[in-house]
């Protein structure tokens, strides 16, 4: 039985995926912005069933019948998810054949089939598969000698069905793609494309010379992504992960993409082969992954895209440079707040971490990398410290999900360097953002310490919205060396003076400062900005705030299992999904009287309120408490709860409607956040 007080988590971050798919039809975004919306949602999807979707039927294939907290089964879960994913599959075709293609025409790009492509630009592709695709490629033909090929992850494949005209005899065939080949092939003009299978099924003659090509149509399957690792049970868990990766692209298929012209014959032979039902077959009428609209988003015209809002360096930082002042001089005069991308990553973050490794008043540096880039600043300003005698440790998260590998690049790249790297508590990821430079000052030995919401990643530091704070105050200092002790150490957790750590005492503490709030019944305000909320026992606090008469206001960007608005059960709850240019990710809380009067409390940190991030992680918020840092988050959400905005507001019915203007996406929180950090730091 349905549970009508919880959402379902995965329907929830359907629906999230959903609205990322709506604003591909925002009037308001540059064309190729909206573009790029549709390839995101293609791409969010694709992790969704490598994740999710695969994971719910592994649990049905274990006879697991236990409901989730919302009362639903894995396998009316996995009913509700094919209605759902059918649906949005048909509007994201929609959005793409009626509205953008034309929009991109009509602007000179387009995608165009091999039959209308002129005689130029035939001539053109054939040369490009004559020299580059043809030598690659290795047809594979199904018969009593060859069985059925296997066919890796996201593998986007043609299948053709084979006639010998002279026996009559016919033979399915599968032609993989290879991932070198761009999945959209540019001509010489670069803004018009034809996907590389309509140039390649134009030359299958060539593949399966002397015979009849009946039929063809390109496919993709996906399979289970998941890494399976115990840490528990891994005696190195390096070499587990490892052995992972190699195994990942053989797991159990979980959903087929085809093309409407393929047959019934070999949809059924596919399914077969695959072991898969019908609900996990997606038909496609527009071309199937649309992530290739990459390709399309990444044509030069300005024009058609986000005007840039380039970054700017913090005020204090920025005086700093002026004068050739240290980082850590700054710090130590006031701790610094920065918030991303609208302030510099590269001139604070990045900076503090180079200037640790060249000074050589610096003696230790810790830290935890969760997600990091291919070419992180960062690890290698890690490595050039250790390699000239600093005492450096990194937590690296070998089981973040998708970054697995290069994580495991960089772990081994960090020990031959002489970083000493280790993997975290056994049975729990590290999430928490925290590096810890000790140096010797010259008023003694002084701890400097990043706290941050966002990854250590200077690529998605530029496309994420994530804040940052710099401190060497005395008591966090001691907190954050605690912490790595326990990280690195063999020690059970110890009670933090400033720091609220997961799983040690998130989950306690939140629910104390919950409940502090309801004693003040509708003086009481509960301001939490999230990536997710799906943690029933928070949930149950904040219905109980809300029915005590405290004002709950929640910026949730995705998943959300609370009802928000419900007479009787969550009458003054808000709930708000902002989405953009950016990507939400900061984590703000604010509770009116956490103090324990009437003043406010605010920390920032890593943690999403989902049952993972308070018991099966390591996260950790921190305490923002100068009034000027204050009152920036408090102007941060203010931004973003304003009703003229563009944004997402929850319903009672549990679906999402779209506020502020209707033709344009202007004003939006993150433009006027945007200007408002630009103004201050002119001034």
């Amino acid at each position: 039985m349905v549970d009508e007080r919880l959402l379902n988590r995965e329907l929830s971050w359907l629906e999230f995926n959903r609205r990322v798919l709506l604003l591909a039809q925002e009037p308001g975004i540059p064309l190729l912005e909206r573009v790029k919306f549709i390839a995101i949602f293609s791409a969010n999807l694709d992790e969704f069933f490598q994740v999710r979707v695969a994971a719910l039927h592994d649990q049905v294939a274990a006879g697991i019948t236990t409901p989730t907290p919302d009362g639903r089964t894995p396998i009316e879960q996995l009913a509700a998810i094919a209605d759902e994913v059918r649906e949005q599959i048909a509007i994201q075709e929609d959005i793409v054949g009626n509205e953008l293609r034309p929009m991109l025409s009509a602007a000179g790009i387009e995608i165009l089939s091999w039959a209308e492509l002129t005689a130029t630009d035939q001539d053109f592709a054939l040369e490009i598969f004559r020299l580059r695709i043809f030598p690659v490629l290795t047809p594979l033909a199904v018969d009593p000698a060859h069985p059925f090929p296997y066919i890796s992850n996201l593998a986007f494949s043609i299948a053709a069905m084979v006639r010998d005209p002279e026996t009559g005899e016919r033979r399915f065939a599968r032609l993989k793609i290879p991932s070198v080949f761009p999945r959209l092939l540019a001509l010489a003009d670069g803004n018009r494309f034809v996907p590389v299978e309509q140039v390649i099924a134009a030359q299958l003659h060539t593949l399966f010379i002397g015979m009849d090509i009946e039929e063809w149509a390109a496919f993709r399957i996906t399979r289970n992504a998941d890494l399976t690792v115990e840490d528990e049970e891994a005696d190195d868990l390096l070499a587990a992960v490892e052995l992972e990766l190699r195994r990942r692209r053989f797991g159990r298929a979980v959903r087929l993409e085809v093309e409407t012209t393929m047959s019934e014959e070999m949809l059924e032979l596919l399914r077969r082969e695959l072991e898969l039902e019908s609900d996990a077959v997606t038909v496609h009428r527009q071309l199937i992954d649309l992530t290739c609209l990459f390709a399309v988003h990444a044509v030069d015209r300005p024009s058609l895209k986000d005007v840039p809002w380039p970054p700017v360096t913090a005020g204090r930082i920025a005086r700093a440079e002026e004068t050739d002042r240290s980082l850590f001089s700054v710090i130590r005069e006031r701790a610094l707040l920065v918030h991303h991308p609208y302030e510099s990553f590269a001139s604070s973050v990045e900076a503090f971490i180079a200037e640790a490794a060249a000074d050589p008043r610096v003696q230790s540096i810790k830290m935890t990398l969760y997600r990091t880039s291919g070419d992180s600043p960062i690890a290698r300003s890690l490595i050039r410290a250790a390699e000239r005698g600093v005492q450096v440790a990194v937590l690296v998260e070998l089981k973040a999900r998708f970054d697995e590998a290069t994580n495991v690049t960089w772990a081994r790249t960090l020990e031959r360097a002489g970083v000493h790297v280790v993997y975290g508590v056994v049975g729990l990821k590290t999430h928490a953002k925290c590096v810890l430079v000790v140096r010797s000052d010259a008023d003694g030995l002084r701890r400097y310490v990043h706290l941050g919401t966002g990854n250590y990643n200077s690529k998605t530091a530029r496309i994420y919205e994530d804040l940052g704070f710099l401190t060497c105050d005395p008591a966090i200092g001691e907190d954050a060396t605690q912490l790595f002790n326990h990280l690195t150490g063999y020690s059970r957790g110890q009670d933090y003076n400033a720091l609220i750590v997961a799983p040690h005492s998130l989950r306690s503490r939140l629910l104390e400062l919950i409940a502090a709030e309801i004693a003040h019944g509708s003086d009481g305000h509960i301001t939490i900005k999230t990536n997710s909320i799906g943690d029933p026992d928070v949930i149950e606090a904040l219905y109980a705030a809300s029915q005590a008469g405290v004002r709950v206001d929640l910026l949730v960007r995705g998943i959300c299992c609370l009802r928000a608005g419900v007479a009787g059960l969550s009458d003054n709850i808000r709930v708000r999904s902002v989405l953009g240019r950016y990507l939400e990710h900061s984590r703000i809380y604010r509770f009116a009287h956490g103090a324990g009067d009437a003043t406010p409390v605010h920390f920032i940190g890593s943690a999403d309120l989902m049952p993972r991030n308070l018991d099966r992680r390591v996260e950790v918020l921190v305490p923002v408490v100068h009034p000027k840092h204050q009152a920036w988050l408090d102007q941060v959400i203010d931004f973003y709860l304003a009703p003229d905005v563009v944004a997402f507001d929850m319903q009672a019915d549990n679906s999402f409607v779209r506020s502020g203007p209707s033709d344009s996406f202007v004003p939006h929180s993150q433009e006027r956040m945007y200007h408002w950090v630009s103004a201050k730091q002119r001034r």
